[in-house]
This record gives C-alpha cells, structure tokens and sequence, in this order.
C-alpha cells in the first residue's frame, strides 16, 4: 500500500467505509459465506483508499462446482470487508482456504517497499485507549472528528507472504498497531487450495502480549501498489467460530 497512507489506514480506515455484516448464515460463522453470496455487495462491502486510483478486482466465480471471490492485482490495492462485533472469549477461531496464483519477487513483510501480499485476510480490533499513548489518543480524535465514526485499534494480518518463514510474526513496515502472521509463504503451494485455520485470541496475545479486545471488521485484500506486480488469488469461505 502506498507509504504516506499505509500506517494511518491500515490500523484506521476499516470502520468507514465498513458496513455491518449479514447474520443469516448457513452455518454458525459470524462472517457472510462467499459460497451464500448472491452478490459481492452481500455482507461484504469494497475497501477502497484516497489517493490509490488503481484498484483490486474482485468477483464471484465458480471454482470445482463451488462458488468463490477471485482477486486479480496488477500494480493496485483494494479490498473487501465485513463489520463484526464480537467478543473473543478464550478461544475464537478463523478458519478459510485460499489459492494463489503466484508470490511477489519483491515481496518483503519487513519492509515498506515490499509490503504487498497476493492474499491477505485482516482482522480488526476495538481501540483501547487506556494501551494508547497521548499523541495516538489526540491523532485518532482528529480522525473521528473528521470522518464521524469510532476507529479500531489494533490489527492482525494473515498473508501469504514470500519470503517470511510460516508461523512468524513480524510487525508491519508502516505501523505498530498491525503485525503480520506468515500462514503460507513462497510458491510451493502456488495454484493449489490451502486450508489455514487460526485461533485469533492465541495469535492476538502472541503477537501483542495481551488479551486481544472486541472484534471490529475482517477483510480480504490482495494489493500490490508497493512492489508494481501482479497475481491472482481465490477466496473460499471465510468462517468466524466460536468453540
């Protein structure tokens, strides 16, 4: 994502231009199936970015019988999203399969230059003002001021990066409040289906050192606004469970 936007939208942006998610399930996810979807507008909503003119592609299509979204980038970044509200509890666990066409050559989780992924799946977090310092307390106020909405706080990032070893957690290029979770990485598994399932409140306090707060938003995102690549990813349901 561009680096003069990347860190204040990625940990800022999702709740404005969120929208609450469809609750009549098939089954007990909290998220809308893409599989249930009768359109990309059905509980999932496009996660576009000022100054980013080039934007993802995303649509349904069938894939071995089963219907999925698809997302090309070519040299841009947008996403689609879902607004929850969720309590985790002890254990809440994220659970979905993907498929991607290829990795970035400059992809790198640890820089800003390489900080695009094929298919990343993000979770969102409420703001905890009592964990914030003065000056991101007074930066997120303008904020809502400005947009007229309560912003999240922290973040988690699954990706499919290239080079980060799987099970690593890195923290983001561009902001402290996001760290990144390698749940694939590199091509061995390019154009095959991945099965990745995560318990959200495990990797939260890995990655934060604290029990992670409500839940605010899941999206998907593929970009590539950073490196100027290109790739295809698929996304299968996306399920949101508690045990």
């Amino acid at each position: 994502m561009n680096h003069a936007l990347n860190g204040l939208l990625a940990s800022l942006i999702l709740p404005i231009l969120a929208v609450p998610a469809q609750a009549d399930n098939d089954d007990d996810s909290l998220v809308r199936a893409f599989s249930a979807m009768t359109s990309l507008e059905d509980g999932w909503e496009p996660l576009e970015f000022p100054k980013i003119d080039r934007h993802s592609r995303y649509r349904l299509v069938q894939d071995n019988g089963e219907q999925v979204v698809k997302a090309t980038t070519d040299n841009s970044a947008s996403g689609l999203i879902a607004r929850v509200s969720v309590e985790p509890g002890e254990s809440l666990i994220l659970r979905w399969r993907w498929k991607v066409s290829n990795v970035f050559e400059q992809g790198d989780a640890r820089t800003k230059e390489g900080d695009d992924y094929p298919a990343r799946i993000y979770v969102a977090f409420e703001f905890e003002p009592e964990e914030a310092g003065f000056f991101e307390r007074a930066k997120r106020k303008t904020v809502e001021v400005l947009f007229g909405e309560e912003l999240p706080g922290n973040a988690l990032n699954y990706i499919w990066a290239n080079r980060l070893p799987v099970g690593e957690i890195v923290v983001n290029p561009f902001t402290d409040t996001t760290m990144m979770v390698a749940v694939n990485s590199g091509e061995s598994n390019s154009g095959e289906w991945v099965t990745v399932e995560r318990d959200i409140v495990a990797d939260y306090k890995e990655a934060f050192g604290r029990t992670p707060p409500k839940l605010a938003g899941v999206a998907i995102m593929s970009d590539s606004d950073n490196t100027g690549e290109s790739a295809t990813a698929w996304y299968g349901d996306i399920q949101l469970l508690k045990p």
